[in-house]
């Protein structure tokens, strides 16, 4: 067996089950073995009924003290049990898992795992785990792995599959040296992958970690090395004119209002790199509201009228078509021509953007993926903008750059990522920072409260909807074991409902919906037909309502620092005060002392700071942020150190392991 031999040729997997790993991205045996779990699932010693708290995960050993029920709810069908011991009692909920009926007797005992829920006075676990004395004894000194997972296929089924090429793995071969793993206290390759799939203990899981983590911005920084050394003294052939340099300056003094430092800093560093001889490649890194539109459109300005086609790329439809609407009224006293281009637009009407971008008719396009499709051509494509960079893999921005002659390349970034670790990531480019924020924005009101909170907070956000404004409430993704995504944000809506009354308009938001649904969704809400939206992270990025003055965010412990910051970037975008709710459920020191530095601050890089350095050596158990760049499992903000390590070996070894790191 080897890397490359089709996932099919695994003991057990049959022509039913390689389709669905195929779904997964699993092709080959290789996509298995770099296909990392998400999680990992620990057992700890059952703990007394009476000492849970809402939002611990925890064992308990209960008998059961009633019969079981079932029933048809709204959307599932419920089957329950009370359970107790000798300290008080607990309600276990399934949904959709009628056979348990036949599964519990009263007056037996078992051990139930799972996250604890306070419904008034009562103690609830939600789709908690069951298991026998002895079962759980085993279980007890086990790590095992989550997988991400699509219908069809089960985490069984991947452990299995992973089981069977043991063999292969150990023999993954190593690139660096002996004497640089030792030095380095770096795990070796093989064992590195063994650990991720099968972890002895949690210090072995760590390590294997840290090894992969390293790997990844190894090979990311080799890579950017060569694009550097590529683009560095690329010739640039869309130079901004004397008459764009004048223009640009009415329409910055047209505005109606002042630019901060920042912004006129990043305006002139993109001026002398359109400029100069050789083509820009420019990070603009700027906090959640620091005016880096502008400075996009300012720089679209300069290259339409220096006589050459700009394309500005952004995450979501609803963005684009704030975008379009936005930058289409700055420019119109200049007579430049600006279309937009999504997905959801008919064959017609994309037929139209492409024949006038190819005709050199359209100046400024806007748009979605749909921008880097085979059918889009440009006439002189000069200058490539993406929006939110962490959002659009390299192999895509790369995709837009191919449609034009060498364009210039100007990405903004709301990520706050410290300028040492962003100077790493960013080698292949210059980087601008607006530190400074427009002196129109108010400063957005904190508050990190406990779940005793929560009446308060939706009076609250009835005031808020009162007095015509709108409210975010974010659910956290959930983890296997509890109910879906879906269902976690359907039933929190469902039961917001029932709080809030019927007079205020609540409808929710998650990954699994399609991308038109998705859109309506945040279309209505933008368009004030929505009044409080309830969503996982989707809404990170992608949409500017400055209408909506509040976000509400349960379960905050169980983000990232940096992307709460992000999340709460979206209030605060208009004229009136805006407030962010941080609902801490664990009130662990820990998490209180994390929060807490949100609530004190609205910095964006000096939150980032702070996240590394609270970080603690457990944290990849739950406190994760969203994907940047095209990394699996090396998260800037976890493994700093991991990329500094790696900054140093590329620099002491140069080419050498170039096309050598298997990821």
């Amino acid at each position: 067996m080897r890397l490359e031999d089709d996932i099919i040729s695994v003991k057990g997997v049959g022509e039913k089950t390689a389709k669905d790993f195929n779904r997964l991205g699993i092709s080959t045996i290789k996509d298995l073995v770099f296909y990392y779990p998400r999680s990992y699932k620990t057992y700890s010693e059952p703990v007394p009924v009476s000492s849970v708290a809402e939002g611990d995960r925890v064992a308990v050993f209960c008998k059961v003290i009633t019969y079981v029920e079932s029933h048809k709810g709204r959307r599932y069908n419920i089957t329950s049990l009370s359970a107790a011991d000798d300290s008080g009692s607990i309600r276990m909920v399934w949904f959709n898992m009628p056979f348990l009926r036949n599964v519990f007797k009263k007056g037996d005992s078992y051990i139930f795992y799972g996250i604890v829920k306070i419904k008034g006075s009562m103690r609830v676990m939600e789709m908690p785990e069951y298991f026998t004395q002895f079962k759980y004894q085993s279980a007890l000194k086990t790590m095992q792995p989550i997988y991400p997972l699509k219908s069809g296929i089960t985490n069984n089924a991947i452990t299995r599959a992973v089981t069977s090429v043991k063999d292969l793995i150990v023999r993954i071969p190593e690139y660096l040296p002996e004497n640089e793993i030792e030095n380095r206290g770096l795990m070796t390759r093989g064992e590195a992958l063994m650990q991720i799939h099968f972890p002895g203990d949690e210090d072995k899981l760590k390590n294997a970690l840290r090894r992969i983590a390293f790997d990844e911005f190894l090979e990311f920084l080799i890579r950017i090395r060569s694009l550097r050394e590529a683009t560095v003294t690329e010739q640039n052939f869309h130079k901004v004119t004397e008459e764009a340099l004048v223009k640009k300056n009415g329409f910055i003094s047209g505005l109606g209002f002042e630019l901060t430092n920042g912004q006129k800093e990043a305006i002139r560093d993109i001026e002398t790199d359109m400029s100069s001889e050789h083509v820009m490649n420019r990070l603009v890194q700027g906090d959640v509201g620091s005016g880096k539109t502008v400075v996009a459109v300012t720089a679209l300005l300069m290259n339409a009228i220096s006589g050459h086609q700009g394309a500005l790329m952004v995450p979501t439809e609803v963005l684009a078509v704030q975008h379009y609407d936005d930058i289409s009224r700055m420019l119109k006293p200049y007579k430049i021509t600006v279309r937009l281009l999504t997905g959801s637009m008919t064959p017609k009407e994309k037929r139209t953007v492409y024949q006038e971008l190819k005709e050199g008719i359209c100046d400024i396009v806007i748009g979605t993926h749909a921008i880097i499709q085979e059918a889009t051509e440009f006439s002189d494509l000069g200058l490539v903008v993406t929006d939110e960079q962490h959002r659009f893999g390299v192999k895509q921005r790369d995709k837009l750059t191919s449609k034009g002659h060498i364009p210039h390349v100007l990405i903004m970034s709301a990520t706050p990522i410290p300028r040492t670790l962003a100077i790493i990531l960013y080698a292949d480019m210059d980087i601008s920072v607006i530190k400074d924020m427009p002196a129109e924005r108010k400063r957005i009101k904190n508050c990190v409260v406990g779940t005793e909170y929560r009446p308060s907070a939706y009076s609250f956000i009835k005031q808020q909807v009162r007095d015509g404004h709108q409210a975010y409430v974010i659910c956290p993704m959930v983890e296997e074991n509890e109910i879906t995504e879906a269902e976690n944000v359907i039933n929190y809506s469902d039961e917001l409902k029932k709080e809030l009354g019927s007079s205020i308009r609540v409808e929710y938001l998650h990954g699994k919906m399609k991308e038109n649904e998705k859109t309506d969704i945040l279309r209505r809400f933008v368009d004030r037909q929505i009044d409080v939206l309830v969503s996982t992270t989707v809404i990170e990025v992608g949409i500017n309502n400055p209408n909506a003055t509040l976000m509400m965010i349960e379960n905050a412990e169980r983000f990232g620092l940096a992307q709460l910051h992000q999340l709460r970037g979206r209030v605060g975008r208009g004229d009136a005060q805006s407030y962010c709710i941080f609902i801490n459920v664990k009130k662990s020191k820990e998490s209180v002392e994390r929060l807490q530095v949100l609530e004190n601050s609205n910095d964006g890089f000096y939150i980032a700071s702070e996240d590394l350095k609270l970080r603690g050596p457990g944290d990849f158990f739950g406190i994760r942020q969203s994907g940047d760049m095209d990394f699996k499992i090396a998260d800037i903000y976890n493994y700093a150190d991991m990329l500094k390590l790696a900054q140093d070996v590329s620099l002491e070894y140069g080419k050498q392991f170039e096309g050598k790191i298997i990821l």
